[in-house]
């Protein structure tokens, strides 16, 4: 095999791992607007499936123009104009009930108790754990498997 046969073949096995890897990464969105509605196709026209509320975590799994596809916590999908959504990392409580602690340890003091689908605003992420803000105010650290999201 010649010299440029080699540098193209490790040229296309480095796109083939850009792209591959780009498409495993998952990217959130977090509701921007007070309240947005998630829709079954890429228009203002189409079905609403379902408004959520300032803060609210999405996945996207595509991009159509000024739209995006996303999916929720229990894995529903649908379509959200662009604008209605930024980069402010929230997660949702994905477990019935989740202990939210003084620091990101099961030992840790207990500082309250979240409920499933509360909205909390990411402060911080380490070693399994999330800082989180609820929207009283109220800090803490939370196991990450019990939350969904950034």
């Amino acid at each position: 095999m010649s010299v440029s046969r080699h540098v193209s073949a490790a040229v296309a096995a480095l796109a083939l791992c850009a792209v591959t890897g780009t498409a495993y990464a998952q990217q959130f969105v977090s509701i921007s607007n007070n309240v947005a509605n998630v829709r079954a196709q890429p228009t203002t026209r189409s079905e609403k499936l379902w408004e959520l509320n300032r803060g609210y975590p999405l996945a996207v799994t595509k991009r159509q123009g000024s739209w995006l596809k996303v999916r929720d916590f229990e894995g529903d999908l649908g379509w959200i104009y662009r604008p209605l959504t930024g980069n402010t990392p929230h997660h949702v409580v994905r477990a019935k009930v989740a202990n939210l602690r003084a620091a990101p340890q099961t030992s840790a003091r207990l500082v309250g108790k979240l409920e499933q689908y509360e909205l909390l605003k990411t402060v911080g992420k380490r070693n399994g754990w999330v800082h989180v803000k609820r929207n009283n105010g109220q800090q803490g650290w939370v196991a990450q498997r019990l939350v969904w999201g950034w």
